[in-house]
């Protein structure tokens, strides 16, 4: 397993990695799946220069339907329930999980259906808040009424929201790596950013004071140096990969 830190950016961690999966692939068509497509974070600059066939699947919320509704970089889309929605076994080449698990219950189930849909040597891209971090604490800790108060004072406009902070054990950095060592899973690449839509908005420096009250108040247990993990995790092809 290699670690890389936030010196390389999400862009040219799945740029590059897109890019070796298509040519190994020998220029066929990269099928993929977009877990979470309600959140606007398309591929389209890693996709641009090869024939690729996306597909998008969230839940069935009404802010969800409108950004899924507004992509243009969907072949076609289904909202539902995640636990239950169609994933064919072994149909992509490359899943993106897309600031999704935070925001649902039962994540592991739904990760795990996700992965029977990708082949063996198929690439998980994945991106979440992480639980761990002073972000990540602040928004699952907050009570619902006052989340969505704040949500729409401190988030830029437009951005989609508020949506449920469930934060199961598997967003964080530890979790996610355990679930792949019991799956057999190899994550190639492991980094952090901050992309957390309060810090982004108009209210961001208080936003920024508060995630440091946080780190401090937990005595460095929920950092504030970075609010989202980003990982790429490869299906290897093995014996063992074929059972999930």
């Amino acid at each position: 397993m290699s670690e890389v830190r936030s010196v390389v950016t999400r862009d040219d961690m799945f740029s590059r990695r897109i890019r070796e999966q298509w040519t190994g692939q020998s220029g066929r068509r990269l099928d993929v799946l977009i877990a979470g497509c309600g959140w606007p974070e398309p591929l389209e600059l890693e996709l641009d220069q090869m024939e690729a066939r996306v597909i998008g699947i969230d839940e069935d919320l009404p802010a969800l339907r409108a950004s899924t509704s507004a992509r243009k970089d969907l072949d076609s889309w289904a909202l539902g329930d995640l636990r239950s929605v169609p994933v064919p076994p072994r149909s992509f080449d490359i899943v993106h999980v897309s600031f999704l698990l935070e925001r649902i219950e039962h994540p592991e189930l739904v990760l795990d259906r996700l992965l029977t849909g990708l082949r063996p040597g198929g690439l998980l891209l994945l991106q979440m808040r992480d639980r761990a971090s002073a972000y990540g604490a602040c928004d699952r800790l907050l009570p619902a009424a006052l989340r969505r108060t704040l949500w729409h004072r401190f988030a830029p406009s437009g951005t989609v929201g508020p949506l449920p902070p469930f934060y199961g054990q598997i967003t964080s950095r530890e979790g996610m790596h355990s679930f792949c060592l019991t799956r057999g899973l190899m994550v190639t690449d492991d980094t952090s950013a901050t992309s957390g839509p309060a810090l982004r908005g108009p209210l961001g420096k208080l936003a920024r004071a508060a995630c440091s009250a946080m780190e401090t108040f937990s005595r460095g247990r929920w950092p504030a140096s970075h609010d989202e993990i980003i990982m790429v995790i490869r299906k290897p092809h093995s014996h063992f990969a074929r059972l999930i």
